[in-house]
């Protein structure tokens, strides 16, 4: 004797893929779903000649902060140099010490500069962040 219980999840008796021709149906849409509505990728930018770049998705501040601490690290390298060299060499590495600390004084001027509010908001203007 069946007994009718209410516990019983109710299921569609038919399978989906019934058949190859049900399996190429499914196939073809997930492929056409996969086309239409796939996130949109961002084509590369041709480069000509140029060995690295920047992304486009790094803010100037980020950019001058890793500027900076670049500097920071050409300048500590020119100046042990400088102490490992004697003559005419050792004024170049003292030299190139020194105008990477300069350089480094212009770029933290900038990065003091943009954290003023009329500077962030000329540079968003200028991004296109803001109209």
């Amino acid at each position: 004797m069946l007994k009718v219980t209410s516990y019983a999840p109710e299921t569609d008796p038919a399978s989906p893929y019934e058949n190859l021709d049900s399996r190429r149906l499914h196939k073809a849409a997930e492929r056409a779903l996969d086309h239409y509505f796939a996130p949109a990728k961002k084509p590369f930018a041709e480069r000509f000649g140029q060995l690295f770049s920047v992304c486009p998705e790094i803010t100037t501040e980020a950019l001058l902060a890793n500027a900076s601490e670049d500097l920071r690290s050409i300048s500590a390298i020119a100046a042990d140099l400088a102490d490992d060299v004697d003559g005419p060499h050792h004024s170049i590495a003292l030299a190139l010490s020194r105008m990477a600390d300069g350089v480094q004084l212009m770029v933290e001027r900038v990065l003091d500069d943009l954290e003023t509010p009329e500077m962030a908001m000329a540079l968003a203007r200028q991004q296109g962040r803001l109209d």
